[in-house]
């Protein structure tokens, strides 16, 4: 009778479980055959699938095709001594099938590699020598000729109709959760081709990815708490970088008119569904361009990586659809606020005190420095950005808010400046980037003055970046795009913690 021999639930504790295969293990130390490293796999089991899974049964006997593979070992089932079936995973799905079965013998196998096979245990690793064949229910099959244990699993895998139960045990353990779930692979697999979709797309329209220092002496291009750290050698206090911005157009100061980087950013806040304290972002710089090129630009580098990555740039999220192929919607903080939070009238949104008695209903208490479009600006936050379902760019945010954007040269008292929202968060932020030095000398000291007044988020003073203004810079737009936001997107994975390989997690007690 076949026998299902995989550890269930009532299997005893791990502890023994180990220890158990701890001496499977010294058994083959002895044997001077523990973790070979002489086998060289020449076949994925996706590509057998791709390749000659639609073969019959007649077709695989007629011209028998021999193949090398290594996996882990994920099932297996007995037929008394005599013969064995196993399941292999390898590294070749999920987006094709990354598993495939094994079929050993007594006769075919051999009887030293029959009696092993029977002491391995699920998780070890795999390497077989054999020919494909169909089984009576028509699945790909190596029947094996030669079988090897190339690495010895000590730890048992979770069960597999329940899998890790927990989902923080998901995070922590991520090489397990990875084992385990082709969900969890199929949303990392889709990860690495929107990036190197987005490499593409740059490259094709002639911006040269660098690399800047992510250890800075001055934090800068962004208004955020950074993590502190410091040099031993040089004994100085430094940053890790907050963005990557202000040595970006340092590069933009010295002709290199298209620049990105896919960077990564350390920021000492929150911890939430949508925040990380290290995080991914793709930003980018080009000279001779404002912010409405910038639109239609990041609007199509977000569609071509949807498309890679998807297969498609109409997307669910959450059970609701979302059309990136469409244009994407462009409102104003005030517009925005009239669509999604009707009832407020034009002279109450142009009256400060109305909108700051308005915030106390939300919880939010102001810092007393802030203007108008400040004020604006946090009611907006309140009250329309978790409405902004489809894509959609607010634009023209307030100077008070947008210390490294150019003014707008019609109307006073905004930037030409853009945030896109989608499913109700912020993907992406750009701008016509300020490239007079004294107006941006101006702006760095009124940060200064927010930083003294309690703004722990407001920026330094960073002279060597007005330095480098004044050399000149060439009118240009600059925008960062949130990678691990846009993940969460496009894999539909509620928390970003989900697009994270290894996310931050509070210490283990």
């Amino acid at each position: 009778m076949t026998t299902d021999i995989q550890e269930q639930a009532a299997a005893p504790d791990e502890n023994k479980i180990i220890a158990e295969r701890r001496v499977k293990l010294a058994a083959l130390r002895e044997q001077g055959i523990a973790f070979p490293n002489d086998f060289r796999p020449e076949h994925k089991a996706a590509d057998l699938h791709a390749q000659y899974g639609s073969k019959t049964r007649e077709e695989l006997e007629a011209e028998p095709v021999t193949v090398v593979l290594a996996g882990r070992m994920m099932l297996k089932r007995e037929a008394g001594k005599k013969a064995a079936f196993a399941t292999l995973q390898d590294a070749s799905g999920p987006k094709a099938d990354g598993r495939i079965q094994i079929y050993a013998t007594l006769d075919l196998t051999g009887e030293a590699a029959m009696a092993a096979l029977h002491h391995y245990d699920l998780g070890d690793i795999l390497g077989v020598t054999g020919t494909l064949f169909k089984t009576k229910t028509d699945e790909l099959t190596i029947k094996v000729t030669e079988l090897r244990l190339i690495t010895k699993s000590l730890r048992p895998l979770p069960d597999k109709f329940h899998g890790l139960a927990d989902q923080e045990t998901k995070y922590r353990q991520r090489y397990v959760d990875l084992i385990m779930n082709e969900e969890t692979r199929r949303t990392f697999k889709a990860r690495t081709a929107a990036i190197s979709s987005i490499r593409r797309f740059m490259e094709k329209n002639e911006f040269m990815e660098v690399e800047t220092p992510m250890l800075h002496t001055i934090p800068g291009g962004a208004a955020a708490k950074p993590f502190i750290t410091h040099h031993n050698a040089l004994d100085m206090q430094m940053f890790l970088r907050i963005a990557p911005e202000l040595y970006l157009k340092r590069l933009v100061v010295g002709g290199f008119d298209r620049v990105f980087e896919i960077n990564r950013n350390f920021r000492n806040e929150g911890v939430s569904i949508r925040h990380n304290p290290e995080f991914t972002m793709m930003e980018f710089y080009a000279a001779y361009t404002d912010y409405k090129w910038l639109m239609d630009f990041t609007e199509a580098v977000i569609r071509q990586a949807a498309i890679d990555a998807h297969g498609t740039a109409t997307l669910t999220y959450g059970g609701r659809e979302l059309d990136l192929a469409k244009p994407f919607h462009r409102l104003t903080i005030v517009e925005a606020i009239n669509k999604y939070a009707p009832g407020y009238t034009p002279e109450q949104l142009n009256d400060a005190e109305f909108i700051k008695e308005e915030l106390k209903k939300f919880g939010v208490k102001p810092f007393a420095t802030a203007g108008l479009g400040a004020l604006q600006l946090a009611l907006f936050e309140e009250t329309a950005e978790a409405q902004l379902w489809e894509p959609t760019y607010i634009i023209d945010y307030p100077v008070e808010v947008s210390p490294l954007a150019r003014a707008s040269d019609t109307v006073a008292g905004i930037t030409e400046r853009f945030e896109l929202f989608m499913v109700g968060r912020e993907i992406a932020n750009g701008f016509s980037e300020l490239n007079d030095a004294e107006d941006q000398s101006a702006r760095f000291l009124a940060q200064v003055a927010a930083k003294d007044a309690g703004d722990e988020e407001a920026m330094f003073y960073d002279a060597d970046y007005i330095r480098a203004l004044e050399y000149g810079m060439p009118p240009a737009g600059g925008c960062g795009i949130g990678i691990d936001r846009l993940m969460m997107i496009i894999t539909d994975s509620p928390n970003i913690r989900d697009v994270l390989l290894f996310p931050h997690l509070r210490r283990e007690d």
